[in-house]
């Protein structure tokens, strides 16, 4: 049987292009004993694939060159050689970026399609929304009445975090975005105000939007938009450092805040923090956001590309900020 992969064909200087991916056919081997073979129907790109594209050391090694992508999919089961899983059971699992995929059951989860689609498992019910739900509750210890400031609010975990805080008791809840039709999107959800950051200073803008400061501050942007929550923080804030979209494609380091000595008078606690280090939270998490989206207290937002060969297409519009919400590539 053979299989359709996008390979990493080259490393990024600054911003990716097309010819750093490459589409591969390949014979798959036959399945061993505990493995399952699974047919992608949806698979995710996210901001932080970018780093992996580098050849560093970080939380999570990088991509080979010559080999296959990875990330979060979900698919049918169409073979299996495990107790465990059934053909036709729905999974998911992080070997994206291809059509078919073998991987031990071990690190194969069933999802029910009956309650929600395959690509929710990606987003809201999936990493992105225990990537909010965590950063907020755990890492920056939200309390009933703090006001939240959120970068890259419209993105896939952006957007949780707002709903989520308003859930919780947010007495006010602000973000950033990149167009008109973001921040527009952003009313829609609930938060208290948002505005472009194209529009002018985030510093000016964030203390029009926030005039008694803020509590907490999830970053997903880093750069000005950190420089700025700093600047709008009430003593003993907590910041949640998610991500720093905003300097992942840079070739040159990049400078710090220019206030951070603000953190040592204000008492400020800034916490970077990666998801997988709070699966112990995941059950709470998936009880809480089941609900959540059944009340329709939650939305959640997606950008679909069509089409496996996209997937660098999408992967490359995504640190461009094309999408609103999660972007999926539909295989």
């Amino acid at each position: 049987m053979k299989a359709t992969e996008i390979h990493l064909a080259s490393r990024p200087t600054g911003e990716p292009v097309s010819d750093n991916f490459r589409t591969v056919v390949t014979e798959l081997p036959p399945l061993e004993d505990g493995q399952i073979l699974v047919r992608n129907t949806v698979m995710s790109v996210d901001p932080y694939m970018r780093g992996r594209m580098n050849d560093v050391k970080s939380y999570v090694p990088p991509f080979a060159i010559d080999a296959p992508l990875d990330g979060g999919a979900v698919g049918e089961v169409v073979e299996s050689r495990s107790d465990a899983f059934a053909v036709g059971d729905a999974v998911s699992h992080g070997k994206g970026w291809r059509d078919l995929a073998i991987l031990p059951a071990k690190s194969a989860r069933k999802v029910d399609l009956s309650k929600a689609k395959a690509s929710a498992y990606l987003g809201a019910l999936g990493m992105t929304g225990l990537t909010a739900y965590a950063g907020l509750t755990s890492v920056a210890q939200f309390k009933e009445g703090d006001t939240v400031f959120v970068s890259g609010a419209a993105g896939a975990v952006g957007s949780l975090v707002g709903q989520i805080a308003k859930a919780l008791g947010a007495s006010r809840v602000i973000g950033s975005a990149g167009s008109p039709a973001k921040v527009k999107r952003l009313l829609e959800l609930g938060f208290d105000a948002a505005f472009d950051y194209h529009d002018g200073p985030v510093r000016k803008q964030l203390a029009e939007a926030a005039p008694d400061g803020i509590d907490v501050y999830f970053d997903n942007v880093g750069g000005e938009h950190l420089e700025a929550a700093i600047g709008s923080a009430n003593k003993y804030a907590r910041f949640a450092l998610c991500g720093a979209i905003s300097q992942y494609n840079a070739t040159e380091p990049t400078p710090g805040p220019r206030n951070l000595a603000l953190a040592i008078g204000r008492e400020l606690t800034l916490k970077g923090f990666i998801v997988g280090s709070y699966n112990h939270l995941a059950a709470e998490f998936d009880e809480k956001m089941a609900q959540w989206l059944a009340d329709g207290v939650v939305e959640w937002d997606e950008t679909v590309v069509d089409g496996l060969e996209n997937a660098p297409k999408a992967f490359i519009g995504l640190l461009r900020g094309e999408n609103t919400g999660k972007m999926i590539v539909s295989i």
